[in-house]
């Protein structure tokens, strides 16, 4: 694998372990650092703002306080140039959610610019 794509990679995990780390102690500065501000979540009959979401991160227990183990991971990472698609395994709160990253790196960083989700359980 060319050495870029090595860095790339790594980039794009670096951002998801920020976005993990946001989730599990609901850190709404670190998520507002990975997002861009025009971030829509969607699932199935289901759109939040980013601003509905990141008020939604604050004010419910995290996972952390729960004390649930830290076991979030990637399932994969699609990597095309300048966008990156990330798939996840996501406990959260008594539940587990594919979350589907969508990427975007602009003016030398990366940021997730699309998040859809399903809840599996």
């Amino acid at each position: 694998m060319h050495r870029t794509h090595l860095r790339e990679i790594d980039e794009v995990k670096s951002v998801v372990h920020r976005y993990f780390e946001g989730l599990y102690h609901g850190d709404v500065n670190t998520l507002k650092s990975i997002v861009c501000e025009s971030l829509e979540l969607k699932a199935p009959n289901l759109r939040r703002t980013l601003a509905q979401w990141l008020t939604l991160v604050a004010t419910r227990p995290t996972p952390k306080e729960q004390g649930e183990p830290f076991d979030y991971r990637i399932l994969s990472i699609d990597i095309e140039d300048e966008q990156a698609m990330v798939k996840l395994v996501c406990p959260l709160l008594g539940r587990v959610y594919i979350d589907y990253l969508g990427l975007l790196k602009e003016q030398g960083k990366w940021l997730i610019v699309n998040k859809m989700y399903a809840d599996i359980g």
